[in-house]
């Protein structure tokens, strides 16, 4: 274990630096290290960012991504450009002991140094880990299920959709054909939905150019445990999506689960069995581990028991917000409401949170974080959509433009706002792109078949089981 130096302040002469520790790069981590270090003058305080990317990932264009609507670097923002008065550290937290005012930081070349976890120490700290996908003991999921969290994950699986429709494109045998052309996706919050709606629009659009490949042949299935998909829009606007789906042939099994998927054959709660080359798992998310390994006070569900002022409850010194904190919501009419865990409310944290710490910092008055939801939108593919803003329901192309606009008005920087905006206009100029780029997912295997003279060695399939009949 080493310790990372922290610097105190120039020279004897001048008051020590206050030391802020911001754990996490996403909307809060992000948007707090800029409001920050718009904020404090310069000296104040030194800002240190932890975070495992160099980038923040704009989630709710994750599905364009996956669809080819939008370029994969321009879902995300550098961070060592935006924050250029912080200081950006890209590792794991591991750890924190908020009595003795350190971090345990595993970094890229910890591994390679061999010398274990460093500690950051630090004055002030922010924590916004954000969540991490919640896994359920499904058989079969870890060996075969697709997350959609990241932008890479994203990519990944427009890659192997366009490679499963090559798969039965070139298949002699049915059962093969079958599986490649069934995609299961479990959870019909927001990245199901929005997923499942992109993928099949971006897999319709392409079965064109396949000559034995249509898109009826597909098969596209959301499994949902609840008895409604896009809770945040609204029942009414629910049971559209659901009607909105299953006109476009995609199955929707509400109060059903996935009870396993081995062997590559996905087994519902309903007695329905799909053959599938395809899980895609978005069923919840659930708090970062470091949470659980640090001594600060949480509630029973794994969240940071937090303020109205974004502090962390008992505590000094210690804020968070996002995913990560339960924030009391004191706008709801309800008592004891907490703020719901999505981007709306992280970007709005971050900045009261900002605000509330430089206050801090400077001994004058808090501010406590009062903003009222004003609804949800959500894309189901080009020109379909969903939205519920302010009490008003939209549907269909002006929902969707309404989702566009909304996501084009908070996607940070203005350059990634023109850029976001030139392939939106060149995507109704010319036509979608429908190529799969997997081998970026393996770049040195070309190299390696050159340097093993020719032999290209595929890592052994598991063997499934003999193809059984559909149910349901």
């Amino acid at each position: 274990m080493v310790k990372a130096a922290n610097s105190r302040g120039d020279d004897p002469g001048t008051p020590p630096r206050t030391r802020i520790l911001v754990v996490g790069g996403g909307y809060v981590g992000m948007y707090t290290a800029l409001g920050l270090q718009r904020k404090l003058r310069s000296g104040e305080a030194e800002i240190t960012v932890v975070t495992p990317e160099p980038y923040m990932t704009y989630q709710p264009f994750l599905p364009e991504a996956a669809a080819g609507a939008i370029s994969p670097r321009h879902v995300v923002i550098p961070l060592r450009r935006v924050l250029d008065r912080c200081r950006i550290v890209i590792g794991e937290a591991r750890s924190i002991d908020h009595a003795k005012r350190t971090a345990t930081v595993t970094t890229l070349a910890t591994a390679e140094e061999g010398t274990g976890g460093i500690e950051i120490e630090y004055d002030e700290l922010v924590l916004a880990p954000g969540s991490v996908s919640r896994t359920l003991p499904v058989p079969g999921l870890a060996d075969y299920g697709i997350g959609f969290k990241t932008v890479e994950e994203a990519i990944g699986l427009r890659n192997h959709v366009i490679e499963q429709m090559d798969i039965a494109s070139s298949t002699r045998d049915p059962a093969i054909r079958d599986a490649a052309l069934t995609f299961v996706f479990v959870g019909g919050g927001f990245a199901g939905v929005e997923a499942l709606g992109e993928l099949e629009d971006m897999a319709r659009y392409a079965a064109r150019y396949y000559h034995n490949v249509k898109a009826e042949d597909m098969k596209w299935v959301l499994v949902e445990a609840s008895d409604r998909i896009l809770p945040e829009v609204g029942p009414e606007m629910g049971v559209y999506t659901v009607r909105e789906l299953r006109s476009r042939n995609i199955d929707v099994r509400l109060e059903t689960r996935l009870e396993s998927c081995e062997n590559r054959v996905a087994v519902l709660s309903d007695g329905s069995r799909f053959p599938t080359r395809t899980i895609v798992w978005t069923a919840g998310v659930k708090p970062h581990p470091v949470l659980a390994a640090s001594d600060l006070p949480k509630n029973e569900r794994g969240r940071l028991s937090c303020t109205s002022f974004l502090t962390v409850e008992g505590v000094e010194h210690a804020w968070a917000a996002g995913d990560a904190a339960a924030v009391p919501d004191i706008t709801a009419p309800e008592p004891g409401s907490i703020c719901a865990p999505n981007a709306q409310h992280a970007v709005r944290q971050a900045k009261q949170l900002s605000d509330n710490l430089v206050a801090a910092l400077r001994g004058e008055l808090l501010t406590e974080y009062a903003h009222k939801y004003a609804g949800s939108v959500a894309s189901l593919g080009l020109h379909k959509g969903v939205a519920l803003l302010y009490g008003r329901k939209l549907k269909g192309y002006p929902a969707w433009f309404m989702h566009r606009a909304y996501h084009l008005s908070r996607v940070p920087t203005f350059n990634r706002k023109m850029r976001v905006l030139a392939e939106w206009t060149l995507a109704g100029l010319f036509k979608r792109e429908i190529v799969s780029l997997g081998s970026l997912e393996h770049p040195r295997a070309e190299f390696e078949l050159a340097a093993g003279g020719g032999h290209r060695h595929h890592p052994p399939q598991p063997t499934p089981d003999p193809p059984q009949d559909k149910q349901g």
